[in-house]
């Protein structure tokens, strides 16, 4: 009978155990954000913030992480699109803005459910009831004050940005509208304009009442008492701008400067100008707001305070997009986009002014 010879205890070989590496779970816990936004950072696919990609960076290094190969296929089950609802979708910057989120969600694959809702909040409110439960999140643009009232028609969990609302919101993007008039009537006055008239856009816009107080505030600086009487009534259209220029070429003294509140209103006026054999810039300045693609491409070219605004839809998507996908690291982020003044043909010099005052005298 053979003989079993047992190995002392102290002598037996022990296989190691694997040890157990940390997760892409574990790294999203600590981070704050969803497994998909690790993946998106590790991989570095898809629009994240600087600030949560750095942040996921830091936690995978600190915690030694691997990446494993299967982790790259988790995904959350969810719709995967995303709402956007704007007060038009015609017109050159409602394009922009939806060209800017549209090529942000193809590059990681969500959709778009894209509504009008022309700036009617009974409207407003049926095309929030039809996406509910269809998106993940919403993009809306509420320039219009009287939107306040569809608030408590967002659900309670869903995720929303709201764009140049001046409704309260937990994730919103302004333009920095008072800003950039301010800096457009500064540079016609250091062209030597004094009297600079000003085409509004529609009442309680939230985009407009910004533009017209910059208007005014930049104004008081040169003008002594108040400037209302160079301020001309218009709609952010192209017809509008038309019209409101017969107005201006009856004022007396005539003004020397056009500046409408934004780039459409400006194109109609430019048309009108050239009816009336007004030449631009010779006898009157031109300029708007928004810089449109067609600004660059009509003649004289357009003078305008630019705004990035297929880059506003692109930062609106992405906010969007990390409140889904990390709901527990929600906070409130507002924004506010600089804008730049764009210097183009259709002011002139001063030496161009000095002319046109000099006509305007003789």
């Amino acid at each position: 009978m053979a003989t079993r010879h047992s190995t002392p205890r102290s002598t037996r070989q022990r296989k190691p155990r694997p040890s157990r590496g940390v997760t892409i779970r574990e790294v999203a816990a600590k981070a704050g954000v969803s497994v998909a936004t690790v993946s998106r950072v590790l991989n570095r696919k898809g629009p994240i913030r600087q600030t949560t990609s750095q942040r996921v960076l830091d936690v995978a290094e600190a915690l030694d992480y691997v990446p494993h190969a299967a982790a790259r296929s988790l995904s959350i089950s969810r719709t995967h699109t995303v709402g956007v609802l704007l007060p038009d979708l015609h017109g050159e910057f409602f394009s922009e803005v939806i060209r800017g989120v549209d090529l942000a969600s193809r590059r990681i694959g969500y959709h778009l459910l894209l509504s009008g809702s022309h700036s009617d909040p009974g409207e407003m409110a049926a095309v929030l009831t039809a996406m509910h439960g269809r998106v993940d999140g919403l993009i809306v643009m509420l320039p219009d004050v009287q939107a306040e009232a569809l608030r408590s028609r967002f659900p309670p969990n869903l995720p929303v940005v709201l764009l140049n609302s001046p409704t309260e919101a937990d994730y919103s993007i302004t333009i920095d509208n008072y800003g950039g008039a301010r800096h457009m009537v500064e540079h016609l006055v250091g062209l030597g304009h004094r009297r600079i008239a000003f085409i509004r856009g529609p009442e309680g816009n939230a985009d407009a009442d910004e533009r017209l107080r910059g208007f005014r505030r930049a104004m008081h600086r040169v003008v002594e008492g108040p400037v209302s009487g160079l301020e001309v009534p218009g709609d952010f259209s192209e017809a509008s701008g038309y019209v409101a220029v017969h107005a201006i070429i009856s004022m007396v003294p005539r003004p020397t400067a056009i500046f409408a509140a934004n780039d459409s209103m400006a194109v109609g006026a430019l048309s009108a100008l050239r009816e009336a054999g007004i030449e631009v810039p010779g006898g009157m300045a031109l300029a708007g707001f928004d810089d449109i693609p067609i600004a660059r491409y009509i003649s004289p070219t357009l003078t305008t305070v630019s705004v990035a605004i297929s880059e506003l839809g692109r930062q609106a998507f992405e906010m969007v997009v990390e409140s889904i996908e990390a709901p527990q690291s929600r906070g409130r982020h507002r924004e506010t986009v600089p804008t730049t003044l764009v210097v183009r043909q259709s002011c002139g010099s001063s030496a161009t002014v000095t002319r046109s005052v000099n006509a305007l005298r003789q």
